[in-house]
């Protein structure tokens, strides 16, 4: 055999044996797996954190605080005897009732003064002379009803508490009411004469508010009997 054909041979079985390897090779290459991921690094919590977390369901204790001297502490504020002031005002209302009778309650007289059972005349002149001194007065002109019948209760019960025996209530001339009718001229000598602390009442002299005005002389003070 010849040194050429030989090599060619060769050469072929050599090519043969590489495809027999290439055929038992997979197809499709396989998947190269990631390398490993490190994870991040994690911040360490800073002490509050930490305090926090150990403290979790606790509750906070309350700071003591050391009392004010005597002299720098504030006065403690007065209790306002709210359901007190409210029956006094239902009191009020119910001892003023603006149903009454005028006609058989009134003297017959210019004036149409009054004086309770009991008062004798001379109390009425002395009163119209300015025997008492006017110690204070309440200007009802202006109010409602309503207003001016609880401003006249209290200024009644002022008057008991601070011994007044002689004051004045301005009621108006009601010129300016509806129709020109003095109403609360009316309703004013009607509720006096409901209150147990009157006495009696005229009307002003011209100088003390006349037709719009009346001089009301009250009950004197009750003293407790000395032990």
């Amino acid at each position: 055999m010849k040194r050429g054909n030989r090599s060619a041979r060769d050469s072929l079985q050599t090519l043969h044996a590489l495809r027999q390897h290439l055929r038992q090779l997979p197809t499709s290459p396989q998947p190269v797996a990631p390398p490993p991921q490190t994870p991040p690094p994690t911040a360490e919590p800073d002490d509050s954190a930490l305090f926090r977390q150990a403290a979790a369901g606790t509750r906070p204790l309350e700071r003591p605080t050391a009392p004010l001297p005597r002299g720098l502490q504030p006065p403690r504020p007065e209790a306002f005897p709210l359901q007190h002031v409210l029956d006094e005002q239902a009191v009020l209302r119910e001892a003023m009732s603006d149903v009454l009778d005028l006609d058989h309650l009134l003297e017959t007289d210019a004036e149409l003064s009054w004086r309770r059972a009991g008062v004798g005349a001379d109390v009425l002149r002395k009163l119209r002379r300015g025997h008492w001194a006017i110690q204070s007065e309440i200007d009802l002109h202006g109010l409602r009803r309503d207003e001016a019948r609880e401003a006249l209760g209290q200024f009644l019960r002022t008057a008991l508490l601070r011994e007044w025996r002689c004051v004045r209530v301005i009621h108006g001339k009601g010129l300016s009411s509806p129709q020109r009718e003095p109403v609360l001229k009316h309703k004013v000598r009607g509720w006096l004469m409901q209150r147990d602390e009157v006495m009696a009442y005229v009307q002003a002299r011209p100088s003390d508010g006349g037709a719009g005005a009346l001089v009301v002389l009250l009950r004197a003070a009750r003293r407790a009997p000395r032990g």
